[in-house]
């Protein structure tokens, strides 16, 4: 018979799972350890079943009334859902912003929501990080250790200079706040937002854009659209000079257009938190080339991102269980 591990250590089999379902609610949960005890110590005392150790993680317990799961993982699934999917399931809960991780069929499920948002002040810093970086020059080594290398050099300026953002959800918002505080021209192409500040200057088109800044944040969920979108032809336009900053997925780029870029002058500086696949291969152009500031892929976290997490899970864990609209619903075929 398979047992599963609850609150307090103790252990209960799928009959009694059940039973006590009738009054607690079952969650699925294949977050880490310290996200299902913060689950556990929800009010609403939930079973939660933490299944993935032991079994993949597409093979979600059926008695579970709620999936909270998070991308790891899932890129492996089966094209093709489980028998009986989505189960007796009501509502999948992804931790993470973006979906394209999850095959199609997870989103069969009556309803599936994101954690669009959590993350998006760390990501937000970091992106201002990489622009001060970029124009002060910290990429390269600034630092004096003898006399022969006290020499002059001309540092850029943050303010006055241009940032465009493709994509303007949480993370490009949070971006353009910091960057109009800084005195840069904030611009974006967008299509599912509209631009509540009217400082922000919208653009039709990525090509437009990319002529007019000099510094590009990629921001985009990853969907057939948004695949390449950063190709040969687009970089092309770049206004001289350009500094890309991702920290999305590595497929909005084009790998091979940015380096024939970069190796052509076309545009200065790349930083990538993100590539595909993740991580690089041993020899990647990506890991030595001069102009490309690779990190892998931590422009997310911070030491409160677990109270961040654990704070968006209880608050629609809250409102499903209130019967009020949760945050960050999924719509179908949108991509995100």
């Amino acid at each position: 018979m398979c047992r599963w591990r609850l609150q307090g250590g103790e252990a209960m089999s799928d009959s009694a799972v059940r039973a006590a379902g009738n009054s607690r609610p079952v969650i699925a949960c294949n977050l880490d350890d310290d996200q299902v005890e913060r689950l556990r110590a929800h009010p609403s005392n939930p079973i939660v079943l933490a299944y993935s150790d032991s079994r993949p993680v597409w093979d979600v317990p059926s008695e579970a009334d709620f999936l909270f799961t998070f991308f790891k993982g899932w890129s492996v699934a089966p094209k093709e859902p489980p028998a009986g999917w989505p189960h007796r399931l009501k509502w999948v809960q992804i931790a993470s912003a973006g979906i394209d991780a999850f095959p199609a069929w997870v989103f069969d499920a009556p309803l599936v929501t994101t954690g669009r948002g959590i993350s998006a002040e760390a990501i937000a810093e970091y992106a201002i990080a990489a622009i001060f970086a970029h124009e002060k020059k910290l990429f390269e080594d600034l630092l004096v250790h003898s006399r022969s290398e006290w020499n002059k050099r001309t540092l850029g300026m943050v303010s006055g200079k241009g940032l465009g953002i493709l994509g303007f959800g949480a993370i490009g918002a949070r971006v353009a706040g910091k960057a109009l505080a800084l005195g840069m021209h904030v611009s974006a192409v967008t299509r599912s937002f509209q631009l509540a500040n009217g400082e922000v200057k919208r653009y039709g088109t990525l090509e437009e854009m990319i002529a007019d800044v000099d510094h590009l944040l990629l921001a985009v969920p990853l969907t057939e659209a948004t695949r390449h979108i950063v190709k040969l032809d687009t970089l092309r336009k770049a206004k001289p000079g350009l500094h890309i900053i991702n920290v999305c997925r590595g497929d909005v780029i084009d790998d091979n257009a940015l380096l024939d870029a970069l190796d052509e002058g076309r545009i200065a500086a790349a930083t990538l938190d993100v590539t595909t696949p993740e991580p690089l291969p041993d020899g990647h152009a990506f890991y030595k080339h001069p102009s490309i500031r690779l990190t892998p892929h931590i422009s997310w976290t911070s030491e409160d991102n677990p109270a961040r997490i654990a704070a968006k899970l209880h608050t629609n864990l809250d409102r499903f269980l209130s019967g009020d609209e949760l945050e960050d619903i999924v719509v179908a075929g949108r991509g995100y």
